[in-house]
C-alpha cells in the first residue's frame, strides 16, 4: 500500500479530483427542497443546481446492506451483508465486509488518495471489520446502526453504551456534542491534516441524521412549528403535488394507499395530533441542521481552495423509516428504561421519538411503503452529483441508476482500475457502471434496457429489468408470491400484471433464479451463529 504520509515539498501535485461522499440516514425521497420538499435545504439544493439530480436512484431497503453495496460496488450478499444485524459463517450472511470485495477507501488509498470517514459504520463490530482496517486512514465512527445524538447512552441492551472508535481504537463520546455537528467538525479536522501535501482525498460523511431518535436543538425545529398540523395524509398529498411541480415525477402519477399500520389522522385525539405534528417538526429540524452542516463542509472546501476540484455525491441510504422501536417487543423495554416519549421532552437527549409509518408515507411519496420493503418506497432515494466531470447542470435524470454505480464512478474520476485480486484475494467483479459518461453528456443512460438489478434481504426480494419489476414482500419467499409491475406506467406499484403479462413474468422469474443462485440466497435465512 502506498504511503499516505509523504508531505515533501518536492512531491509532484496529484491533479485528480477530491471525492466527497455525503450520506443522509433515512432521509425521505420527498424531503429536499430541490425535490419539491417543504424543508429548507438551500445548500443541498445548490448542489443540485450545479449538477445532476436523479429521480430513480435505487438503494437497498435498509442501512447496512446499502453501506455494504455503496462501499464495494457489489451486491449486499457478495459483500457479506445478506441480513442486517446477524452474523454467521454462511456465504453472504457474515454480517461484515468479506474478502470477496475491496472497498472504495482501500483501493483509493492504494492509488494515492487520503481517505477519511466520520459517522455511522454498521458493517461489523470486530476489530478486523473496523473502517481503519478497510482502507480509511482516519475515521471516527459509531459502530452500531443508531445512537443517541447527544451522548453515548446506548439504544440496545447488547451495548448499553454506544461503541465508538477513532482510527480503530475505542473512544468516548463527548457528552453534549451533537452528532451531525461533530461528524462535520471531525471530517474537516481530517481533511485539514494533510491539505497542503498535494494529494487528493476521499472523504465519507456518513451522517446519522435524520435517523431516530429524533433529537435536535429547538432553533432548527421551531421554524417548522405548525407546518404539519393538518396531518400526514395531507402532507403526503402536498408532497405529490410538489414533486410533480419540481419535475421529479410525471403529471399522471398517483398515490398508493397507506400501509395498514397507518392510523387515519382524523381518528386521532387533539392531544395525539399535537404530538404527531411535533414529530414531523423535529424531523424537519434534523434535516435543516443536516443541510446547515453540509453548507459548512462546502464553505470549508471553498476556504481552502478545493471546492472546484471536488466531486460531490449526496444521497440517502434508503426510503424514509417507518419503524418505532420505542414500542418494539424486543428493543422497547430497554429503550423505555432509559428514555421517554413525553411531549415536554421531545427532541431532547433523554427523549426517544420516531416518526413512524404515518410520516414515512409522506416522506416516500409517491412510492409504495417505506424503509425495509423491496417496494419502490423502500428503495428509491434522493441522489445528487456535482463537481469535476459533471457538465450537466441543474438537470434531472429519470433513468435507472443504483448505488452500485457509485464505486465505478469514483474509480473513473480517480483514474483507478478495479483489480481482479486485492491482497491475494480473488474479487467479484463490479456490478455497476460509471455515471461519468452520463454526467459529461456523452450518453443518455447509465444502464441499457436489459440490465438486471436484484435485491434480497431477509427473504424480501425484487428484480428490475428495464421498466419491469417483480417484487416479493411475503414470507416465506416463494416464486409464486412475486408481483409484476410496469414502472413506466405504475410508479405506485398498484397494478399487478403477472396474470396479464405471463411471458414477462416468467422472464423476470428466470432472472430471479439466476440472481438468487449467484448470491446463494437461503430460505429461511440462517440464524445468527
Amino acid at each position: 500500500m502506498l504511503s499516505c504520509s509523504d508531505s515533501s515539498e518536492k512531491k509532484k501535485a496529484d491533479h485528480r479530483p477530491n471525492i466527497l461522499l455525503l450520506v443522509a440516514d433515512d432521509l425521505g425521497y420527498a424531503d429536499l427542497g430541490c425535490y419539491g420538499g417543504d424543508i429548507e435545504t438551500p445548500n443541498i439544493d445548490n448542489l443540485a443546481a450545479t449538477g445532476l439530480r436523479f429521480s430513480r436512484f435505487h438503494t437497498s431497503p435498509l442501512c447496512a446492506p446499502t453501506r455494504a453495496m455503496l462501499l464495494t460496488g457489489n451486491d449486499n450478499h457478495i459483500a457479506g451483508m445478506g441480513r442486517q444485524g446477524h452474523q454467521t459463517s454462511e456465504f453472504g450472511y457474515e454480517g461484515r465486509l468479506t474478502n470477496r470485495i475491496v472497498t472504495i477507501p482501500a483501493l483509493l488509498r492504494n492509488s494515492g488518495y487520503h481517505t477519511y470517514m466520520a459517522g455511522k459504520w454498521h458493517l461489523g463490530d470486530s476489530p478486523e471489520s473496523n473502517p481503519h482496517q478497510k482502507g480509511f486512514e482516519h475515521s471516527f465512527v459509531l459502530i452500531e446502526g443508531a445512537g443517541n445524538h447527544y451522548d453515548d447512552q446506548g439504544l440496545f441492551e447488547d451495548n448499553p453504551i454506544s461503541p465508538y472508535t477513532e482510527d480503530g481504537k475505542p473512544v468516548k463520546w463527548n457528552e453534549g456534542d451533537y452528532s451531525t455537528d461533530f461528524y462535520t467538525d471531525k471530517l474537516i479536522e481530517y481533511i485539514d491534516l494533510h491539505k497542503g501535501d498535494k494529494k487528493p482525498f476521499f472523504a465519507f460523511a456518513a451522517y446519522t441524521s435524520p435517523h431516530w431518535p429524533l433529537q435536535v436543538d429547538e432553533k432548527y425545529w421551531q421554524k417548522y412549528e405548525g407546518h404539519y398540523d393538518d396531518g400526514y395524509e395531507k402532507l403526503k398529498e402536498r408532497r405529490l403535488a410538489s414533486l410533480k411541480k419540481a419535475g421529479m415525477v410525471p403529471e399522471n402519477t398517483v398515490l398508493p394507499p397507506n400501509h395498514e399500520r397507518v392510523i387515519p389522522w382524523n381518528s386521532l385525539s387533539a392531544i395525539e395530533k399535537t404530538k404527531e405534528s411535533r414529530k414531523m417538526e423535529l424531523y424537519a429540524g434534523m434535516v435543516d441542521n443536516l443541510d446547515f452542516n453540509i453548507g459548512r463542509l462546502i464553505q470549508y472546501l471553498k476556504d481552502i481552495g478545493e471546492y472546484e476540484n471536488t466531486l460531490i455525491v449526496f444521497m440517502s441510504d434508503n426510503g424514509a423509516a417507518g419503524g418505532d422501536f420505542y414500542y418494539h417487543d424486543k428493543y422497547g423495554p430497554f429503550i423505555r428504561e432509559h428514555f421517554n416519549d413525553d411531549y415536554e421532552t421531545m427532541g431532547k437527549p433523554n427523549s426517544f421519538i420516531s416518526y413512524g409509518p404515518q410520516w414515512a408515507e409522506a416522506g416516500t411519496s409517491p412510492f409504495r411503503y417505506f424503509k425495509g420493503f423491496t417496494t419502490e418506497g423502500g428503495m428509491t432515494a434522493a441522489m445528487i452529483i456535482t463537481g469535476p466531470n459533471v457538465d450537466r447542470k441543474n438537470e434531472i435524470h429519470h433513468g435507472f441508476v443504483t448505488l452500485m454505480d457509485i464505486a465505478p464512478t469514483f474509480y473513473e474520476v480517480a483514474n483507478t482500475k478495479y483489480p481482479k485480486t486485492f491482497e491475494t484475494n480473488n474479487l467479484y467483479p463490479l456490478k455497476g457502471n460509471s455515471i461519468i459518461p452520463l454526467a459529461l453528456g456523452k450518453v443518455n443512460e447509465v444502464h441499457s434496457s436489459d440490465y438486471v438489478f436484484g435485491m434480497e434481504h431477509n427473504n424480501w426480494a425484487m428484480i428490475r429489468k428495464g421498466n419491469w419489476k417483480i417484487t416479493n414482500i411475503r414470507r416465506p419467499l416463494l416464486p409464486e408470491n412475486f408481483e409484476l409491475y410496469d414502472l413506466s406506467k405504475d410508479l405506485a406499484e398498484l397494478n399487478d400484471l403477472k396474470e396479464l403479462e405471463p411471458d414477462k413474468y416468467e422472464e423476470l422469474l428466470k432472472e430471479w433464479t439466476k440472481f438468487s443462485n449467484e448470491i446463494k440466497v437461503q430460505i429461511p435465512p440462517p440464524s445468527e451463529d
